[in-house]
């Protein structure tokens, strides 16, 4: 199986749990070429691993599904790094 290599944009959420995390929600597209590949890479509960790209800034993470697409968890150095916001909709890459 070959690496899937997706280019999207979206906004910077924050999910208000009992440990609260920023996200940006996968597109409707991106989020039908990960579900095609679901079954094969995950690893539990539809957690997939990635690398993940915002600006100069790449970290390993896994992508959750919610709500029929999947969210890229944004670590905090990530958004201090590139100087992201609450709300600031951002470019980001991944491989699968």
């Amino acid at each position: 199986m070959s690496a899937l290599e997706l280019d999207f944009s979206g906004e910077v959420v924050l999910w208000r749990g009992p440990s609260p995390w920023h996200f940006v929600a996968a597109p409707p597209e991106a989020a039908a070429e990960i579900e095609a590949l679901a079954a094969a890479v995950t690893y539990g509960w539809g957690a997939i691993p990635v690398q993940a790209r915002i600006g100069a800034t790449t970290w390993s993470t896994s992508l959750f599904p919610k709500d029929g697409t999947y969210l890229v968890p944004v670590k905090a150095r990530v958004r201090a790094a590139e100087g992201i916001e609450l709300g600031d909709v951002v470019r980001v890459r991944l491989t699968v």
